[in-house]
C-alpha cells in the first residue's frame, strides 16, 4: 500500500519533502503535483522503478519521458541546449510546458526517445514539485498520471489512492488539480516548433504557426 502525505499547496511541509525524498532513493515510484495534473515520478537512474511506471501507464518504448528539473543549468546538463533554446526556454519557464531537445550523455539510452535521441524536460512553479526536485538534488524522472485508455488524467488524489494504492509507494496530495495537458515545444534543426498546444501560451510560436 502506497504512503499518503496530505502537503500544503502553497507551503509545503519540509519533513514530508525529506520522507518523500527518501522513499525516492530507495527505489519508490510516486505520484505528485504539478501545475497541470498529477504526475509518476521515479529516480533517473532507477530501471525497475521506471518499468514500474511503464506497466502502469501501458506505455511502449516510443514515448518520450520527461525530465523534471530546477533551473536552467540542471537542464543544460542533460540536454544540447542551444543559446537560442536557452532564451526561449527561460522566458517560458517556470511554466506549463514541455521542451524536447537532443539528451546528452547523462541521460541514460533508455529514457531517450530511441530514433530521435531526445529527452522531455520542464520546470513546474508548482511549489511542492520545486522543493521536492531541490531537495532531491537531482531532476526526477517523470510522466503524466493518465490510466491506459483514459485521455485525460485523475484530478483528485483520491481517485489516485482507490486506483494505484497497491502499485505506488507513495502519493503526494497536494489538492485536486485539474487536468490540463502542457504544451510541447521540439527544437529541431530548423528552430523551435510547436508540437502540441496545451495549458502553456508560447505567443511567439502561435504566431507563427
Amino acid at each position: 500500500m502506497a504512503q499518503y502525505f496530505e502537503v500544503h499547496p502553497e507551503n509545503p511541509q519540509l519533513r514530508l519533502i525529506h520522507r518523500a525524498v527518501e522513499i525516492i532513493q530507495q527505489g519508490g515510484v510516486i505520484a505528485y503535483p504539478t501545475d497541470s495534473s498529477y504526475a509518476l515520478a521515479c529516480q533517473i537512474g532507477d530501471k525497475p522503478a521506471m518499468d514500474r511506471i511503464r506497466r502502469i501507464r501501458q506505455l511502449d518504448d516510443q514515448h518520450d519521458f520527461t525530465l523534471v528539473c530546477k533551473d536552467l543549468a540542471q537542464i543544460s546538463v542533460f540536454t544540447k541546449i542551444s543559446n537560442d533554446a536557452f532564451r526561449l526556454i527561460k522566458e517560458l519557464t517556470p511554466g506549463p510546458f514541455t521542451f524536447i531537445l537532443e539528451a546528452t550523455k547523462e541521460v541514460p539510452r533508455r529514457l531517450q526517445h530511441p530514433k530521435k535521441k531526445t529527452i522531455g524536460i520542464r520546470i513546474t512553479p508548482h511549489p511542492v514539485t520545486q522543493l521536492l526536485v531541490r531537495e532531491l538534488g537531482e531532476a526526477l524522472l517523470s510522466v503524466s498520471l493518465i490510466l491506459p485508455k483514459e485521455s485525460t488524467g485523475l484530478a483528485d488524489p483520491y481517485d489516485i489512492r482507490e486506483k494505484l494504492d497497491k502499485d505506488l509507494d507513495l502519493i503526494i496530495d497536494a489538492g485536486k488539480i485539474p487536468f490540463e495537458a502542457t504544451t510541447i515545444i521540439e527544437f529541431t534543426a530548423t528552430g523551435p516548433v510547436l508540437v502540441r498546444q496545451g495549458k502553456g501560451i508560447a505567443a511567439m510560436l502561435s504566431e507563427e504557426s
